[in-house]
């Protein structure tokens, strides 16, 4: 589906965030729930539309792989 462009500390704190701001909308009869929604949904699905719009990602880079000489990919 989605690349996943979020990483895991961001995750947290969107899911964090997301909920604090769904209980402040509740509480407070508001609109705001709906955007802790979307905070929520991004945190949980581990990505951002906004971060894929503008080229950006907080997901760790698997330097392994990209490096030939290392032993994962040994040189014949």
């Amino acid at each position: 589906m989605f690349q996943k462009n979020v990483g895991t500390l961001d995750r947290v704190a969107r899911v964090l965030v997301g909920l604090f701001i769904m209980w402040y909308g509740y509480d407070h009869q508001s609109w705001w729930g709906a955007l802790g929604l979307v905070v929520l949904a991004t945190g949980a699905l581990g990505t951002c539309w906004l971060y894929t719009l503008l080229g950006f990602s907080t997901c760790p880079v698997n330097t392994k792989s990209a490096d030939p000489t290392s032993p994962a990919n040994p040189v014949s």
